[in-house]
């Protein structure tokens, strides 16, 4: 069995600390105060600009692992005529690009990172653009003619007027900001928000096993992977490897872990699965589903007033 590798001292901190790390934590607890502090001040002063058609956000506090991506997907796939636009952490590529065109993938993995693949890949009505500056890509949407934008991960976008949907965990153990915590604001900034959504209360994840084998060797670039464990059968795991959040894979590697532990298939998520097509390698797929309250879809569909 290989052994499992946790990603790195400071996902641990954030979300997983220890004895020791809570001294590390209290120590860092100044800075976390002034870059809060700061945070608080540039939502106060931001003047957003407001476009002629509706924004959706979908967002959170934390760096990671809130279920953004899945609840983009659930809530553009509500919708026919809708751009989602992403910052596309991870990607290879600078600047805009074009992802999807209407369900038609127009670039690789590299290009758009993974998450806005996976969205691309799941939403054959919507279309799906990366770029660092939103501002230009809501104005390709809008000279594109599109009836609605959603901006994924937006909520920490002051300068842009919308509709924010803020996503919360259903639960985490270190509230401070960075860098003691995975906090970008203080916690008290959800109040900015025009929905706040708990998972457990207002969603609820479903996972579905594609290709299960008796024997899988979980590998995954994810934030916060340990969130995984409610939904693994135990009894099938082999072995694990946790890469950095958005990290690419070697084909080689892959192949060596598969041998080494005896494995019939890796055991992936959807986001991780989206660059390793070309590597051919028995693959069982995590597939999130996320269940969500009618009442929380239909103030959603309240702000959006678009065709569905």
């Amino acid at each position: 069995m290989v052994a499992n590798r946790w990603v790195s001292w400071g996902e641990r901190l954030f979300f997983n600390p220890n004895g020791f790390d809570w001294v590390v934590i209290f120590l860092l607890s100044p800075f976390s105060l002034l870059f809060g502090t700061v945070m608080l001040v540039r939502r106060m002063v931001a003047r957003p600009k407001s476009y002629p058609l509706p924004i959706l956000s979908i967002g959170n506090l934390t760096v990671g692992g809130s279920g953004k991506t899945p609840f983009v997907i659930a809530t553009a796939s509500r919708y026919t005529n809708v751009m989602i636009v992403s910052r596309g952490y991870g990607r290879m590529s600078k600047g805009l690009v074009e992802v999807s065109r209407r369900g038609k993938i127009l670039v690789d993995v590299g290009a758009s990172g993974d998450e806005p693949m996976l969205m691309a890949q799941r939403l054959p009505y919507a279309s799906v653009v990366v770029s660092e500056d939103r501002h230009q890509a809501i104005e390709f949407a809008i000279a594109q003619g599109y009836g609605l934008i959603i901006l994924d991960d937006g909520f920490n976008r002051v300068d842009i007027k919308k509709f924010e949907v803020l996503l919360c965990p259903k639960s985490i153990r270190n509230y401070f900001p960075f860098p003691s915590g995975p906090f970008r604001e203080f916690l008290f900034m959800k109040y900015w928000s025009d929905l706040v959504v708990r998972e457990g209360e207002a969603f609820h994840r479903r996972v579905e096993i594609v290709d299960s084998t008796s024997k899988m060797f979980l590998v995954t670039a994810i934030s916060n992977p340990k969130r995984l464990e409610a939904f693994l059968p135990k009894e099938k795991i082999v072995g694990s490897v946790y890469l950095e959040d958005h990290a690419y894979f070697s084909q080689s590697q892959l192949k060596a872990y598969l041998r080494d532990s005896g494995a019939t298939s890796l055991l992936v998520t959807e986001k991780d699965r989206v660059k390793m097509e070309d590597f051919n390698l028995p693959l069982s797929v995590m597939v999130l589903h996320l269940e969500i309250k009618e009442e929380i879809l239909q103030m959603i569909d309240n702000y959006c007033l678009v065709d569905r």
